[in-house]
């Protein structure tokens, strides 16, 4: 965490780089692995590689412009939580205008982007954004917005999926779910570590909601994660590489449950298991790619 001092001292450019969490790239990819995950699965293994561009960049710049739209609406609320305290517009290194200009970037960014795709697609991108500029308000009044974010989080598949095909597939929605119930699952564990300080201040999260059932809320999404991608990989018929990375991903999850249930859990861990499933999120990629071609 940065000193007064260091905040006064950082270069606006660093500023504007913590600002879109380029400095934590786990929470970037963890957006885009769902997107590569419906392209790559759309493409039955081999889209094409400029689709494959776009949509890292796409990823990049949705996930850049939620981040900054998020800290706008929390500037007042990230001072008063510990892991959020030292971001640039709570801890007032950035002016509410300069964060407005980089949203308003990474929003032109990422329309810039659609435009590449096709009108199904490009009008996905157009449904995401009140799921996107809606969380932040979903904290202050839905008792579980990680659900928001989930929804937010699936419209990668469905954006992605269609932009390979133009057209959704019942193995799309199957896809989606799994999304929606992982992201669910993850980011439930990492609102587990500011539970105290968002009940301090009157924030919703899942972690509150489900309370001292949280780890197996938990486990519960991940268990549904497994059987949506079982029955994905069944339904197109995927090769061994699909199922040995759905099996170390049963075992991850497995062991992340374990953590999760025990007792006095220091709050790092809750982090470490988010960026694990980046990991996860990865085998699963590859394995589909393998699934396809062997």
């Amino acid at each position: 965490m940065l000193t007064h001092q260091e905040r006064q001292d950082e270069p606006t450019w660093l500023a504007i780089i913590r600002l879109l969490r380029w400095d934590k790239p786990a929470g970037r990819l963890i957006l885009m692995i769902p997107a590569l995950w419906a392209v790559f699965l759309a493409g039955r293994g081999m889209p094409p590689a400029p689709l494959v561009g776009v949509i890292i960049l796409g990823t990049l710049a949705t996930s850049a412009a939620g981040c900054v739209i998020n800290d706008l609406w929390d500037r007042d609320i990230d001072p008063q939580v510990e892991r959020t305290r030292s971001r640039p517009l709570a801890s007032r290194a950035l002016s509410v205008r300069t964060g407005a200009v980089v949203a308003i970037v990474a929003m032109g960014c990422a329309g810039i982007l659609a435009l590449y795709l096709n009108p199904l697609s490009f009008w996905l991108c157009v449904a995401a954004i009140p799921a996107i500029v809606f969380y932040p308000t979903a904290k202050r009044v839905f008792p579980v917005p990680q659900l928001v974010l989930s929804i937010a989080w699936g419209f990668a598949v469905l954006i992605s999926w269609s932009a390979a095909i133009a057209h959704l597939e019942p193995a799309t929605w199957i896809l989606w779910g799994a999304v929606i119930l992982w992201t669910l699952g993850f980011d439930t564990v990492y609102a587990m570590s500011d539970r105290e300080d968002d009940q301090r201040i009157g924030i919703n999260s899942s972690a509150i909601f489900f309370g001292k059932y949280a780890a197996e809320a938990v486990g519960i999404f991940f268990i549904g994660t497994i059987g949506l991608l079982a029955w994905l990989g069944a339904i197109m018929q995927l090769h061994w590489g699909f199922w040995l990375a759905l099996a170390i991903a049963t075992i991850g999850w497995i062991w992340h449950y374990s953590r999760l249930r025990q007792s006095d859990l220091p709050k790092p861990v809750y982090g470490e298991i988010f960026r694990q499933n980046v990991w996860i999120g990865t085998i699963l990629l590859a394995g589909m790619i393998v699934g396809f071609l062997w």
